[in-house]
């Protein structure tokens, strides 16, 4: 794997649409053809493949665009962040392999982290020096995390951890995992928690990995036995943990993966081009139930572009994202399934002699619609995000009988 390491990157007063020009050109240019999901000569990344990859589009300034360049970043703003995304999601390309790092762990560092973790973590991360895992789920703690378990107790200049965690994507890989404890009990509800920054190769921590409907085995339970951290490894004050947590939670449901709708929208152009390449398929593209259901997901995509662009102009005149990022993440989630559900109905009939184009569309859509069901579920499911739009956007009670 070669890449363009000596691409000049626009000068940050250039603008959006330069610096879209600028995406447009260089993963054109730049991506594999084994990585692009549409191609019959796609294959699965290796890690390493991936890490090359997200390092090279990080040294063309295509990721840590928001960022202090104090830590690495591009020092440009979210405009510039969005005009990339468009492009990124234009294009068939694997997942990110350092999500979490990069949209989650990387925002609270920068957040509530002293300057000491903003310099040893920061640059690591956009440099996929460090992989990051995200522990906040617990079986009996899943959407609401104010009944989180997993204990922290300090001793002295130290922290001892106990608990457990499910659902922690990228466990096995990471290096960190961004950690939410509880300092008291449960009946203390949102008070108490303290977030850290905790090592996996920490003696007392045990990955078990679960494997998924998918066949893989990305998720993972984790378990903390008296596993002790220093207090260097605190992130924000002991009391602090709520509050970070639900600025981790707003962004995750608001501003990562921008992508999204125009991911969306190529897999729709996927879609339809795949049933074009073969004779059997491309008759139902005339059907006037699928034409209806294929404009309906049009607009819908059409609206979370306009959503995704609404929120990042309110960001840029300094608006809290608060409970309209539950917006954001219902929209795409219920959007994603629908369409996933469409693409596997219309593929169905795709076996041995379809086209080479039908057969990679089935293989991929296939995955997309197992994986799609978790899609309600992940950063929050559909019923908790209406319960927020329910009570902190429209302001109705919680009790209408």
């Amino acid at each position: 794997m070669h890449f363009d390491h000596h691409v000049a990157v626009p000068d940050p007063a250039a603008g959006p649409e330069v610096y879209r020009q600028h995406a447009r050109t260089w993963l054109r240019a730049n991506l594999p053809g084994f990585m692009r999901t549409d191609s019959p000569d796609w294959r699965p990344a290796t890690l390493a493949e991936s890490s090359a990859w997200e390092a090279a589009m990080y040294q063309a300034g295509l990721a840590g665009m928001t960022w202090p360049k104090p830590y690495g970043g591009h020092g440009l703003t979210l405009r510039e962040h969005l005009a990339v995304n468009k492009e990124i999601g234009a294009l068939p390309m694997p997942e990110s392999v350092s999500s979490i790092g990069k949209e989650l762990a990387g925002p609270i560092i920068m957040a509530v982290g002293t300057e000491a973790q903003k310099q040893a973590f920061l640059p690591a991360i956009l440099a996929m020096r460090q992989y990051w895992c995200q522990g906040f789920s617990e079986p009996d703690a899943g959407s609401d995390l104010a009944r989180l378990r997993t204990r922290a107790v300090r001793e002295g200049g130290h922290w001892r951890i106990n608990g457990q965690k499910i659902w922690t994507s990228g466990a096995a890989k990471a290096h960190y995992c961004l950690l939410l404890t509880r300092t008291g009990t449960v009946a203390d509800r949102h008070r108490g928690l303290l977030m850290f920054a905790v090592p996996m190769d920490t003696p007392g921590i045990r990955v078990a990995p679960i494997k998924s409907i998918d066949g893989k085995e990305s998720f993972a339970e984790v378990f903390f036995d008296d596993v002790v951290v220093p207090d260097s490894a605190r992130l924000g004050a002991p009391d602090e943990g709520w509050s970070a947590a639900i600025r981790v939670l707003s962004i995750e449901r608001a501003t990562n993966r921008m992508y999204r709708p125009w991911r969306f929208e190529c897999e729709l152009r996927q879609l339809i081009a795949a049933c074009k390449s073969d004779a059997r398929l491309a008759p139902a593209l005339e059907d006037g139930g699928v034409q209806r259901r294929v404009g309906e997901l049009a607009s819908e995509i059409d609206g979370l572009k306009g959503l995704v662009e609404l929120t990042v102009e309110r960001m840029m005149r300094g608006e809290a994202i608060g409970a309209r990022g539950s917006l954001t993440k219902l929209y795409w989630s219920e959007c994603h399934q629908a369409f996933a559900g469409l693409a596997l109905s219309l593929l169905s009939q795709v076996g041995p002699q379809s086209s080479p184009l039908a057969r990679r569309a089935r293989q991929a859509c296939t995955n997309a619609y197992l994986f799609a069901r978790a899609e309600t579920i992940y950063a929050g499911t559909t019923e908790v995000q209406l319960d927020v739009i329910a009570q902190r956007i429209m302001n109705l009670p919680k009790d209408l009988t």
